[in-house]
């Protein structure tokens, strides 16, 4: 995979690996032009060395990943590992030997490519992110917002923009996350100013997907993934995605 990894990162990144290690003239780092920043090293290293059976030598590309939780549920799979050589705590290293699918490998560089990168990029080459928004039941009833359309509009967050996923919590006595959508219009202008709610801005988002009630519960929530409260539009853990989009 080595070949389709330099391949996706130059085509993807334009950025071309180095090689600062003349002793290991395999070993390449792939780096941000701006800062200079690490986000992809590639080597080759003993599967022994690894805590792998075996002695031949592979490819591992390291890559930093940010969210602890997203990363503790990575190293359970198999073949992603505690980075080789570099900072356990907030790089992995992956088997370049074809066990992690190439999409999942390219994913990760993305995510280790955002990781790393200074925050004028980041803000540039923004990703489609995902929001858990909350809905009080006792002002607008979320449970059958949706049985008669597939699109509402719901109060923006500034920080929503159109391709984003939202996922709307239900506050109590609901208490759980319900619908997966999608924001497919925003900044649309709306005045409104009631005793306990002002709103300027409002989003149309689209049902992707329902959730059972009793599935991605607030005790859940806060037991798993480390969410103690949803007072309003946050973003969601990485560990937390993965369950929400299986």
């Amino acid at each position: 995979m080595r070949e389709e990894v330099f391949n996706y990162i130059k085509k993807k990144y334009k950025v071309s690996p180095e090689y600062p290690w003349g002793k290991y003239e395999n070993n390449a780092v792939f780096r941000h032009a701006d800062n200079k920043k690490w986000f992809a090293l590639v080597l080759e290293v003993g599967r022994d060395k690894l805590g792998l059976s075996g002695n031949e030598r592979v490819d591992v590309i390291n890559l930093k990943i940010d969210d602890r939780m997203f990363k503790e549920v990575l190293l359970k799979e198999k073949e992603i590992l505690p980075a080789y050589h570099m900072n356990k705590e907030h790089w992995i290293s992956v088997v370049l030997d074809g066990t992690v699918k190439e999409d999942k490998v390219f994913d990760l560089i993305g995510a280790s490519f955002l990781a790393t990168a200074s925050k004028k990029k980041k803000e540039k080459v923004r990703l489609p992110k995902e929001w858990i928004v909350p809905a009080n039941p006792k002002f607008y009833d979320i449970v059958h917002a949706f049985d008669n359309t597939d699109t509402i509009d719901w109060k923006q967050s500034s920080s929503v923009k159109v391709g984003d996923t939202i996922f709307m919590y239900a506050a109590a006595p609901v208490s759980a996350i319900l619908y997966k959508c999608r924001a497919v219009e925003v900044d649309i202008p709306y005045e409104y100013a009631g005793k306990d709610l002002t709103i300027h801005t409002v989003m149309k988002i689209r049902l992707l997907r329902r959730y059972e009630p009793e599935r991605f519960t607030f005790d859940r929530l806060k037991e798993d993934y480390g969410i103690y409260a949803v007072r309003g539009p946050r973003g969601v853990p990485n560990s937390l995605s993965h369950e929400l989009n299986r």
